[in-house]
């Protein structure tokens, strides 16, 4: 199972919707295996998670229309991703909500999606003190309690379910592989986020793809705190184990640093999927023995420092931290590296069937902006009327400058809006971030650029680190050999670097810190 060539992959996908792949995998691996676990440890097989999703299913088809976009305010649990299958077994698009976006992105996101109903759950707005989101969510939307449908299911549901579940091609809703698969919303760490269509093709053409690009054990059981509402978390979370044959277990929230690193432990888990920020955190908190089971780990959504490799080596042993690289529109993943062939530095391999094209970017050399085309890449972004604008010809615009190797090996060089016009020159702002980085590598740091009347823009570091001078890092730069230009000559010092729910840098709000400076 995966590990093929390049040229064996095939990008078609081998069933006709994401619902007929679940059962297919349930055919293939046996309908009795364990393959969904969350914090309250009670595992669901392949028949349970099916059975559950038509038992579910049915109910809110009851209230919902075939073809409509249903909002989804879940956490990682085995309720979120049962109620994700549970849509597509009748027929219905899940809309994944970003309950940690702010009520103003969370009421565009329905409005952009002309989202009906919201399905959460009674513990999980009590636990996350979301009161507030719900409020401003039931002056557009009908919320609709997930406690309050199960209570609804009684014996008809349950024999409705068992005879889905022996013969579910027959009660499942028939749908094609260019319908909707999931609509997400852009993180916005640059901006207003933006509704992406995946189709089911998207999703499980991309699960085909990492499964032939990396070679997985079906015993392994992925460990994912990661949000569903971010791709990372819902392909990698639990579409590409529960699809491949592996196990999932979900966690509710990536911020609980303490609880984490016991239950990877308790669950055996063989893969972590996380970001560098989280990883660091869980490193620092865990007991030697808590993490040390782990065959690799999988981070993505921002760089991943070499002062986190280290950490992770010194203290559990040689678990290979494996940085790649994606967006929402791809799938997310563009390109990660492997458990045996780690490049640190670079973001890993090319997925096989992506396409890429590099376009000159003026003052950057030995890269280019990178373009991307494949099986993965969006069906388009979602507009105001429900129509959605596919990418022209195929084509996704990363807005990221990378440089490509003959084997296809990605080093990503900057975002071009991460990038300042110093002097006339192109500065990266995410080098000036390693150069951070390297003088004081146990703290967080951002740079932002702004305005400047005599070199056209400056370079901001904002910092934790409360001892943080210029002349230290001037003189790292000198040393190494770095541009004058590349240095900050301003820092601003905080209490913490803001980041998203996903656990990425916040540089909408690190500008407005900056600006209102």
């Amino acid at each position: 199972m995966g590990g093929g060539p390049l040229a064996a992959f095939d990008s078609a996908p081998a069933q006709s919707s994401i619902f007929d792949a679940l059962v297919a995998a349930a055919k293939e691996h046996g309908s009795k295996k364990p393959i969904l676990e969350d914090q309250e440890r009670n595992p669901l097989s392949y028949l349970d998670v099916i059975r559950a999703a038509f038992a579910l299913g049915r109910k809110i088809a009851g209230f919902t229309a075939k073809g409509e976009r249903v909002g989804v305010m879940l956490p990682s649990s085995n309720g979120g991703v049962v109620t994700f299958f549970a849509l597509h077994a009748f027929g219905r698009v899940p809309t994944m909500l970003n309950f940690t976006s702010g009520i103003r992105n969370l009421r565009g996101a329905c409005e952009l999606a002309g989202i009906k109903t919201v399905l959460t759950s009674h513990r999980f707005v009590e636990q996350g003190k979301l009161h507030d989101l719900i409020d401003a969510l039931e002056s557009i939307t009908n919320v609709v309690y997930l406690e309050d449908v199960r209570k609804k299911i009684g014996l008809p549901d349950r024999l409705y379910a068992a005879a889905a579940g022996a013969m579910p091609s027959r009660f499942r809703t028939a749908t094609s592989l260019s319908d909707p698969g999931v609509i997400l919303f852009t993180s916005g760490s640059f901006g207003v986020p933006k509704g992406v269509v995946l189709s089911q093709e998207n999703l499980l053409g991309h699960v085909r793809q990492i499964l032939a690009h990396i070679d997985f054990d079906r015993n392994w059981v992925f460990f994912n705190p990661l949000p569903i509402f971010h791709v990372f978390g819902l392909t990698g979370g639990f579409l590409l184990p529960i699809l491949g044959g592996m196990k999932a277990v979900q966690y509710p929230s990536p911020l609980h640093i303490k609880q984490i690193p016991p239950m990877v432990k308790d669950t055996k888990a063989d893969i972590l999927f996380a970001t560098d920020t989280f990883v660091n955190q869980y490193a620092r908190s865990a007991e030697p023995d808590e993490l040390a089971g782990l065959k690799f780990v999988v981070c993505g959504a921002e760089k991943v420092r070499d002062e986190t490799h280290k950490l992770i080596t010194e203290k559990f042993g040689p678990i290979p931290l494996l940085e790649g690289y994606g967006a929402t529109e791809a799938s997310p993943v563009i390109a990660v590296n492997k458990p045996n062939d780690n490049r640190v530095g670079t973001v890993g391999g090319l997925l096989p069937g992506i396409e890429t094209r590099l376009e000159p970017v003026e003052g950057i050399t030995g890269g280019g902006k990178l373009l991307v085309r494949g099986v993965n890449i969006m069906a388009g972004y979602l507009n105001a009327d429900g129509s959605v604008t596919p990418p022209e010809g195929g084509w996704h615009d990363t807005g990221d400058v990378v440089s490509i190797s003959d084997d296809k090996w990605l080093k990503i060089l900057g975002r071009v809006k991460r990038f300042a016009k110093v002097g006339g020159e192109m500065v990266s702002l995410t080098a000036a971030e390693d150069l951070a980085s390297a003088v004081w590598p146990d703290s967080r740091h951002a740079v932002v650029a702004q305005p400047d009347s005599k070199k056209g823009e400056r370079l901001v570091l904002v910092t934790d680190r409360q001892d943080a001078d210029a002349a230290q890092i001037v003189a790292y730069a000198k040393s190494v050999g770095a541009p004058e230009i590349a240095v900050p000559r301003r820092i601003l010092k905080v209490p913490e670097i803001p980041v998203m729910g996903t656990g990425k840098t916040d540089y909408v709000a690190l500008q407005r810190i900056v600006d209102a400076e």
